[in-house]
């Protein structure tokens, strides 16, 4: 270095004239020595770590400085240096792990695909039923695991529009609608008049009573009956939504009008504007009377109430989060947030019938 510094310090007050003299003289000079050297030169190790360290800040301009090699053979030392230099950097731990989501575990795999072939359910349906049995899955994950196993996820349904009066008054909103069901006696087939009543904010309902023969007497002594069960869940009215059907008479209307219950009636032809109590005769009839041939009035009120203890009590609902109307009455109705896949819950998985298991409820076996 000491030999050098002369010749930094020429550089360095030289002007880019001069500078380019100088070298030019060097080049010429090294070359005039290189001559009178033999053909091949060999260099230790030391020596080419210091060519590779001084000729690699130059670069490509060292193609016309270079004699004492090639400028081939400079490359070549330099690329198996680097190569070198690579080996003795420690190995990078690898990651085991697959990008994307961890898969589903086959447990939970498993369970939807045993809901959703023993049941004829849709996605949101099958969701219910594994929030109940405390499996935390997202709904695009039960989509998938039922695509992948080549079952239909159902049909996707949105969100529906709700009368702002509807929105104000849920809490003590009720609605109520008969339904007409078919049944065989021995003179022939008989319609028999199931009255029903919904809860519009909890979903709750109950059937207050069947007859062949709805007389003014007789709805309002239902609606008597249905005043008291609404006191015992409390769960008062302060508005109630019916149609214009003819069997609910001012005698009916008068029942309710004495506890402060404004009877509003709907439509005519309208069906949307009493939502609640048409959707829920749909369920009754799509879960329950398609699947039986009605044989007489005591057998209607046997599966109606077998059905009814199954849908206040253990099927999910989906306006409400899913979750059973217990767990709902609780509860928020705030959005929640997509869930993560959780680990699977411990407990035996039993699954409870009803009506020969056209009805069923699964549910942890207690520790």
């Amino acid at each position: 270095m000491r030999l050098l510094q002369p010749l930094f310090a020429l550089f360095a007050t030289s002007s880019d004239q001069e500078l380019a003299h100088t070298i030019e003289y060097l080049k010429e000079e090294n070359r005039i020595l290189r001559e009178k050297l033999p053909d091949r030169i060999t260099v230790t190790n030391r020596e080419r770590a210091r060519l590779l360290k001084l000729g690699k800040k130059i670069g490509s301009a060292l193609k016309d400085l270079i004699s004492i090699v090639s400028y081939r053979t400079f490359t070549r030392w330099a690329a198996s240096d680097s190569e070198k230099a690579d080996a003795d950097k420690p190995a990078a731990k690898k990651s085991t792990r697959k990008p994307g989501r961890p898969k589903t575990a086959e447990e939970i795999r498993a369970l939807v695909i045993k809901l959703a072939k023993e049941n004829e359910w849709g996605y949101t349906r099958v969701l219910g039923e594994l929030k109940k049995l405390g499996v935390r899955v997202s709904r695009s994950t039960v989509i998938n695991i039922l695509k992948e196993a080549g079952l239909d996820p159902g049909p996707k349904r949105g969100k529906g529009t709700w009368d702002e009066f509807i929105k104000i008054h849920a809490s003590t909103l009720w609605a109520c609608d008969f339904l007409t069901v078919k049944t065989a006696t021995l003179t022939g087939f008989v319609d028999l008049y199931l009255l029903f009543f919904i809860h519009v904010g909890s979903r709750r309902a109950f059937i207050v009573g069947t007859t062949p023969n709805p007389t003014g007497e007789w709805t309002a002594q239902q609606a008597r009956n249905a005043s008291m069960q609404m006191a015992d869940w409390g769960l008062p009215a302060t508005h109630l939504l019916i149609d214009h059907d003819t069997k609910f008479t001012n005698q009916f209307d008068a029942v309710f009008q004495t506890e402060n219950c404004e009877v509003k009636r709907v439509g005519p032809l309208a069906p949307n504007l009493n939502a609640f109590a048409e959707r829920f005769a749909q369920t009754l009839r799509h879960e329950l009377l398609d699947y039986f041939i009605i044989l007489g009035e005591k057998h209607l009120r046997y599966i109606t109430k077998a059905f009814m203890e199954h849908y206040n009590e253990e099927r999910p609902h989906q306006g409400i989060g899913n979750v059973p109307l217990p767990k709902a009455a609780t509860k928020s109705k705030e959005k929640e947030p997509e869930p993560t896949t959780l680990p699977f819950p411990s407990g035996k998985i039993q699954c409870k019938e009803r009506l020969g298991g056209l009805l069923k409820h699964y549910h942890r076996e207690a520790a």
